[in-house]
């Protein structure tokens, strides 16, 4: 699905009615949740355009200051500052959602609000400095994604003033370009030349995505492994392929007796998520089997939400509990009508890892039917090498015949 997200900005006074405590961001929430049929399904909670602050509070030097917002039916979200002699930093976030709330979570399971705290990774700040932050960031936490993006921000604000200089976040900040120093081999001489106009170049073809490995632990203990190179495929006015890069990427999850997950995040931009479950083939065989893929595109542009999908009824990468399941082809994975995931040298093992390492592989069709090609095709190269022996022969007999008989 598609949603629009707002932006929200907060001004918290103090009792003199000087500004304290000034907050300006986007955001919004992708959160997973048991059904009544206990599968889970994805859901993406935004921000409307009614939003309170009730609760924010300036704090002091004894004191954390608090950001706290409430919006729709019944949800919140609050983050908390501390500071020291020159710093400050948030601490925790708390979120709380409703699943009361019927048309964002729809047939859940569990009623009521549901609350977690996550420790909040922003670097200390200046003091009375503005926190800036245009590109999009992240928090993970117990099956929530918290997305932020153009965030502005003060806490402790001194006098009523916000402060004039910027401290950016580490993605805001641009890569310099390498100096070229002017030299007799790069310097530019203006042309009296006519040129005839430059032919336009036919586009490339977009390339194969780079092959990522993934793991998740358990403990000390490797319990998922994963090998693929992964491509968008977004179906808008004009058609968009995006390569996950897995030197950007960070991978978390679950692993279980019965069911894992594998989420990706590729610098915060996509998240991609494999939910891999176990069932029955016979009495004595079990196999696993890929049964969910959820998808959240953002715009790298400005961080708002561009796409957001889920297919709990995939049913493929079917192996045997024990070993890998492996698929050099290209494979297309539908999510839905406008979004695909596109995947390469797959191979992935969910469940009973050993010694970090992959079990035998269970190959694809395309691959095994490939591998059945190879051999035959040899063959028939060798049976023609024969024929061709055995031809040369024949003429070379009845030359040394004819050669004979003249004698």
């Amino acid at each position: 699905g598609f949603f629009q997200s707002y932006a929200v900005e907060v001004d918290v006074k103090d009792a003199s009615n000087a500004t304290c405590l000034y907050a300006q961001w986007m955001m919004s929430f992708s959160i997973k949740y048991e059904t009544n049929s206990s599968d889970y399904k994805n859901t993406t909670l935004s921000l409307g355009s009614n939003v309170t602050h009730n609760g924010s509070t300036c704090g002091s030097d004894t004191q954390a200051a608090l950001l706290a917002i409430q919006f729709g039916e019944g949800h919140s979200w609050s983050v908390n500052f501390t500071k020291s002699n020159e710093t400050y930093q948030s601490d925790f976030i708390t979120f709380t959602y409703n699943t009361n709330d019927s048309a964002v979570f729809p047939d859940a399971k569990r009623k009521g609000p549901i609350t977690i705290v996550v420790k909040d990774t922003m670097r200390p700040v200046q003091l009375n400095n503005l926190f800036v932050c245009h590109n999009t960031d992240s928090v993970e936490a117990e099956n929530v994604t918290q997305i932020f993006w153009n965030v502005t921000l003060q806490a402790f604000v001194q006098n009523g003033t916000i402060g004039k200089k910027e401290s950016r976040c580490d993605a805001d900040k641009p890569t310099a370009a390498p100096t070229v120093v002017p030299t007799a081999a790069n310097k530019t001489t203006p042309s009296t030349t006519t040129l005839s106009p430059t032919p336009t170049a036919t586009p490339k073809p977009m390339e194969n995505p780079i092959t990522g490995n993934y793991s998740l632990k358990n403990g000390n203990i490797t319990c998922l492994l994963a090998s693929v190179g992964l491509q968008l495929n977004v179906s808008q006015d004009k058609p968009l392929l995006i390569n996950i890069n897995p030197k950007t990427t960070s991978a978390n999850g679950s692993c279980g007796n019965t069911s894992a997950s594998l989420r990706l995040n590729d610098g915060n931009n996509s998240f991609i998520e494999f939910i891999f479950v176990l069932r029955n083939a016979s009495a004595s065989v079990r196999k696993f089997y890929l049964k969910e893929v959820n998808v959240t595109l953002l715009n790298r542009v400005n961080g708002s939400v561009m796409a957001s999908a889920d297919n709990n009824n995939i049913s493929k990468w079917d192996a045997s509990l024990g070993t890998s399941y492996m698929c050099q082809k290209e494979q297309t994975l539908e999510i839905n009508e406008k979004l695909k995931v596109n995947t390469f040298n797959l191979r992935i093992q969910p469940f009973l890892v050993k010694e970090n390492k992959f079990s035998i592989a269970e190959e694809c069709f395309a691959d095994s039917d490939l591998n059945f090609l190879i051999p035959i095709a040899v063959g028939m190269a060798l049976g023609f090498l024969i024929i061709l022996v055995f031809i040369s022969y024949i003429i070379g007999r009845r030359k040394s015949r004819t050669g004979y008989q003249s004698v």
